[in-house]
């Protein structure tokens, strides 16, 4: 078989947002300033049969009353703010990198420059204009809080942004910012956001932020950290494990870098922001799966290669939102290698 030409079998990129665990704290909302690590605790409890059942024992009333008199013991993880507390403080940190030009990888010179000439007429034309804003959006929105947001009566997000030539705050009331669109126009997100485009249009600058979120959930209510995967549940101990490190109850990096890049509004279901999916996650078949479904399909050629294998190679996009979509996926990082056979 014949090796295709420009063809880069061995093709990745390092992801430009590095975000932190989100470290977990109870306080209360007159008095932000003291707050005190959460621990996970554990608990025993005694469910009630609520699966689907076969049709020999739903339709029998004795076998249903022998199945449902059955002990469905469990041990769980859970998480509370103490009593005297009524928010909850997240602590997180986001490191922005430039480089985008250069994948971390890549084996074929011809294919590299061909996509560094298409990367800097995107940096060039746009500047990262477009997605910082989201970006920044999702931190002023707390999109971050997941669960956590639901609920919550006060949510204060405090960023602060430091490197080698600015430290400066801003201070966003989630409450006013919408999880379902990008339309608001705010002084501050644009700010923010002309500081995160700098840096990803940058060779190789970077950009700290640090990530402060006091959400007023009400005293004593029970607070969600990540859920760790396990893949076998009749073996462990426990039915539902939360993360933690070192005891101090946490969200996990992934699930935070997920809220982050939630900005892809340009899939083409995503008509009424109210009624669609709404914004979901920057990735390379628009997967969501929670709702079991890919957004972007190749047989629609929507995704993510069918754009970037022409669109490295020189070729115009028919929408510029089609190439904020394959920025975005560059920024998200991973491995995009394609084979050189014939």
């Amino acid at each position: 078989m014949a090796k295709k030409e420009n063809v880069a079998s061995v093709l990745a990129f390092e992801k430009k947002l590095v975000v932190s665990d989100g470290y977990m704290y109870g306080t209360s909302w007159a008095e932000r300033s003291k707050v005190i690590p959460l621990a996970l605790q554990e608990k025993s409890v005694r469910g009630t049969i609520s699966n689907r059942l076969k049709p020999a024992i739903k339709n029998d009333p004795a076998k249903l009353n022998a199945e449902v008199e059955k002990a469905n013991l469990q041990k769980v993880d859970a998480c509370a703010l103490a009593p005297e507390h009524d928010t909850l403080n997240v602590q997180f940190t986001i490191k922005v990198l430039g480089g985008i030009t250069e994948p971390s990888a890549c084996n074929n010179a011809l294919f590299k420059q061909s996509y560094r000439a298409a990367a800097v007429s995107y940096i060039e034309n746009q500047g990262f204009t477009e997605l910082a804003r989201r970006y920044a959006t999702n931190l002023a929105n707390a999109r971050f809080l997941w669960r956590n947001r639901v609920g919550a009566e006060n949510i204060e997000v405090q960023v602060r942004a430091t490197n080698r030539s600015i430290d400066q705050s801003w201070t966003f009331d989630a409450t006013q910012f919408s999880t379902k669109h990008f339309d608001s126009n705010d002084a501050q997100i644009n700010t923010l956001a002309t500081h995160i485009a700098t840096v990803l249009s940058s060779e190789d600058d970077f950009l700290l932020l640090d990530i402060n979120c006091f959400a007023k959930v009400g005293r004593a209510q029970e607070v969600y950290p990540s859920e760790e995967l396990v893949l076998d549940k009749g073996k462990g101990e426990k039915s539902k494990i939360l993360y933690h490190v070192n005891d101090l109850a946490a969200m996990h990096s992934q699930k935070l870098g997920n809220a982050l890049r939630t900005i892809d509004t340009w899939y083409p279901e995503f008509t009424d922001p109210e009624t669609s999916a709404g914004p979901i996650a920057i990735e390379p078949y628009g997967a969501v799966t929670n709702l079991g479904k890919a957004y972007r399909t190749p047989k629609d050629k929507q995704d993510f290669y069918s754009f970037f294998d022409v669109w490295a190679r020189g070729e115009k996009l028919s929408r510029v939102e089609d190439e904020h979509y394959v920025m975005a996926v560059l920024v998200r990082g991973g491995v995009f290698g394609e084979s050189d056979k014939e």
